[in-house]
């Protein structure tokens, strides 16, 4: 395997417990950009950033903090009554974002989290919480969208709202240097198929990592919640196919994946010695760069895509 490809995405993805770290720091500065207690919320982004709004949504509502919705930007129903809008914008550029944030300026209160103060994003939003720390070089996207949901789970934690069964904070970034530190299987980057599955939260994790494939190394990849994984998705399943699964997975799904000759991995659980959830996206972060590698690829480059979608029109 070359070490030469892919190295900024492989430094961004090492990187990650001491953004997080970071992260919890800035908490004091943020009052103005955080949902408050008690209000109704939607979280926008496009790409990697939808999925962290959907994994945030979940824990925000399951913890009793506050109705919240998740949406692509393009897809935000305008009709609809919210409090807050909360958009996540890597590259404070994005269209969908822009478009949605310049609509909505004087009917709605907006923020955002971005990486990058000198983008439109700026002006968009009321409020803007920048982390800069956590961006990236890299297309591929893999620090600053852990960061952003690291810092939205420790402002439940401050204000008692972490849903139960949920870690700490502290706890993550833990596991993360877990996560770092234990080899990738050499198995794993041969696999034919992968299937991520999710519960809750951990779904959007999961669509995160199944995305993370396809843009790193082309791999033939879906995600799931976990329950519906057996209402087609496992006629997929065999040999040289892996499931992996973020989370509790329900009873007797494994053994179902068993005996049809699938291969599991589930190294996040509830119980005690697992890696937190968003810990285990780490280890699938770090399995695109090997398969990225193994086929030739550079995560680094991938194919097809760029930092940022900037669209020339409204209809483009």
């Amino acid at each position: 395997m070359s070490t030469n490809r892919s190295s900024r995405t492989t430094a961004e993805i090492a990187s990650q417990p001491d953004c997080w770290s970071r992260a919890v720091e800035m908490l004091p500065e943020l009052a103005a950009v955080l949902p408050r207690r008690g209000e109704r919320v939607a979280v926008v982004g496009c790409g990697t950033s939808w999925f962290m709004a959907q994994a945030y949504a979940v824990l925000r509502e399951s913890g009793g903090h506050g109705e919240t919705d998740a949406f692509a930007a393009s897809e935000f129903p305008e009709g609809r009554a919210y409090d807050r809008i909360l958009a996540i914008t890597r590259s404070g550029t994005t269209t969908e974002v822009l478009d949605l944030l310049d609509r909505m300026r004087g009917a709605v209160p907006t923020a955002a989290i971005t990486a990058d103060a000198a983008t439109p994003v700026m002006k968009a939003a009321g409020a803007v919480a920048v982390l800069d720390f956590a961006d990236e070089e890299s297309v591929v996207q893999t620090r600053f969208a852990t960061t952003v949901l690291v810092l939205l789970r420790a402002h439940l934690e401050a204000e008692g709202m972490l849903p139960g069964g949920v870690r700490s904070v502290a706890e993550a970034v833990e596991d993360a240097r877990r996560a770092l530190a234990e080899p990738v299987s050499p198995a794993w980057p041969g696999a034919e198929q992968i299937t991520f599955l999710g519960r809750g939260w951990t779904y959007g994790l999961a669509l995160e990592a199944a995305l993370k494939m396809r843009e790193a190394a082309g791999a033939w990849t879906e995600a799931y919640p976990a329950m519906e994984y057996r209402h087609g998705p496992i006629s997929i399943a065999g040999p040289h196919r892996l499931v992996w699964g973020f989370g509790s997975l329900p009873a007797g799904l494994a053994d179902d994946i068993e005996r049809v000759g699938g291969t599991l991995i589930a190294g996040s659980h509830d119980a005690a010695g697992g890696l937190d959830p968003l810990a285990d996206l780490i280890r699938a972060q770090r399995l695109a760069v090997a398969t990225a590698e193994a086929r030739g690829f550079d995560a680094d480059r991938p194919r097809n895509l760029t930092r940022s979608v900037v669209l020339a029109g409204p209809d483009a």
